[in-house]
C-alpha cells in the first residue's frame, strides 16, 4: 500500500487523475457533446414564445427598425462615393461664402447685411438687423455668426435652384403634385435632427451635413409657395398673354413667376 504522506507517490497521482478529467472539475465518466465540456453555453435555452390574443403585440410583428437600419447600412456601403461626390459642390460654395463673409471688414459686413432687410422689409427690420449684428460682435461671436450665415446662404441657394424648377413642374402636373405632396408633408413635419444621423453617415462630419439637413427642411415651403403662386395667377392674364402670342417660356417668366 502506497504511503499517503509521500507527495511523490505515483498511485496517489493516478487516483487524482482518474477523479478529475479536466481543469474545471468535470468527472471523467460524464459524457459531453463533442467530447468536451461546453461551459460557455451552459445557460438554459429560452422558452419559446407563443402568440396570445390577450397580448398580441408582446412580440414585434413587423421589424421595421431593423429593416431601416439594414437599408441605411446598405446605402452607406454601396452609395457613399456618390454622396461624397455630391458633397464637393456644397462644400465649395460653403467655403466661398465663408471666405467672403470672414474676409470682409466688420463695418462693411454690418452695412451690407443691414441694407438687405432694409430694402426688402423697410427701415425697422434693417435697424433691428444692424443692432443685432452689433450685439453679436460685442459678445465675441462674430466669426461664428458669419459661418452660420454662410451655411444659411448656401442652403438658400440650393433650395432656390432645386425648389423653383420642381415647383414649376408640380404646378403644371397635378398628378405629380398628388404623388409628391405627402413626401413634402413628411419632409416639413419631421424634426431636422432625425435626418442628421443618416446624413452624417452618408456625407461625413462637418458643416456640409448641416447644409443638407437645412435644405431638406427648407425645400418644401419653396416648392409649395411656387405652386401656389403659379396657380393663383388670374386666368384673364394668362388668356391675354396667349391672345398676344406669348410662348410658354414667355408666359412663365413674364406672367406667372413675377
Amino acid at each position: 500500500m502506497a504511503d499517503q504522506t509521500n507527495p511523490w507517490d505515483t498511485a496517489q497521482v493516478a487516483d487524482t487523475t482518474t477523479q478529475t478529467a479536466d481543469a474545471w472539475g468535470t468527472p471523467a465518466g460524464v459524457a459531453t457533446d463533442g467530447g468536451s465540456t461546453d461551459w460557455l453555453n451552459s445557460a438554459p435555452a429560452p422558452a419559446p414564445e407563443h402568440f396570445s390574443l390577450l397580448d398580441p403585440f408582446h412580440k414585434t410583428l413587423i421589424p421595421l427598425d431593423s429593416w431601416v437600419t439594414e437599408g441605411i447600412d446598405w446605402v452607406v456601403t454601396h452609395f457613399r462615393p456618390l454622396f461624397q461626390g455630391i458633397r464637393v459642390p456644397v462644400d465649395y460654395i460653403l467655403n466661398g461664402f465663408q471666405q467672403l463673409l470672414l474676409g470682409l471688414p466688420a463695418p462693411a459686413a454690418l452695412i451690407l447685411i443691414a441694407l438687405i432687410p432694409r430694402q426688402v422689409a423697410g427701415v425697422g427690420l434693417g435697424s433691428a438687423a444692424l443692432i443685432s449684428l452689433i450685439a453679436i460682435g460685442a459678445i465675441g461671436a462674430w466669426s461664428q455668426a458669419m459661418i452660420t450665415l454662410a451655411l444659411v446662404l448656401t442652403a438658400l441657394l440650393f433650395c432656390v435652384v432645386i425648389g423653383l424648377p420642381m415647383g414649376i413642374w408640380l404646378a403644371r402636373s397635378p398628378r405629380a403634385a398628388k404623388i409628391v405632396r405627402p413626401l413634402l408633408d413628411a419632409m416639413q413635419t419631421t424634426p431636422a435632427f432625425v435626418y442628421l444621423v443618416p446624413i452624417v453617415m452618408l456625407f461625413g462630419i462637418g458643416n456640409v451635413p448641416g447644409v443638407v439637413v437645412t435644405i431638406i427642411f427648407a425645400l418644401p415651403p419653396i416648392i409649395r409657395l411656387t405652386i401656389l403662386g403659379i396657380n393663383q395667377v388670374p386666368a384673364d392674364l394668362i388668356e391675354a398673354s396667349r391672345s398676344f402670342g406669348a410662348s410658354p417660356r414667355q408666359m412663365l417668366f413674364k406672367v406667372q413667376l413675377p
